[in-house]
């Protein structure tokens, strides 16, 4: 159950956010915030997605194996 809710949180990041910043006129790294948004919620999914597979009771087994 909790690697299930830890890996909604990337997608609530991405949809739930994007409505309060989508806006242009803040700059992020010479980006949009909408768009700087969108890459930080890609970084992020990939720590999340990293939590998920340390935290996976099936690679545990794997590795014993």
């Amino acid at each position: 159950m909790l690697l299930r809710l830890l890996s909604l949180i990337p997608i609530i990041g991405v949809i739930g956010g994007a409505p309060f910043v989508n806006r242009v006129t803040p700059f992020v790294f010479g980006m949009p915030l909408v768009l700087a948004w969108m890459v930080l919620w890609l970084l992020l999914t990939s720590v999340c997605m990293g939590v998920v597979y340390l935290l996976d009771p099936a690679n545990k087994r794997g590795a014993e194996s």
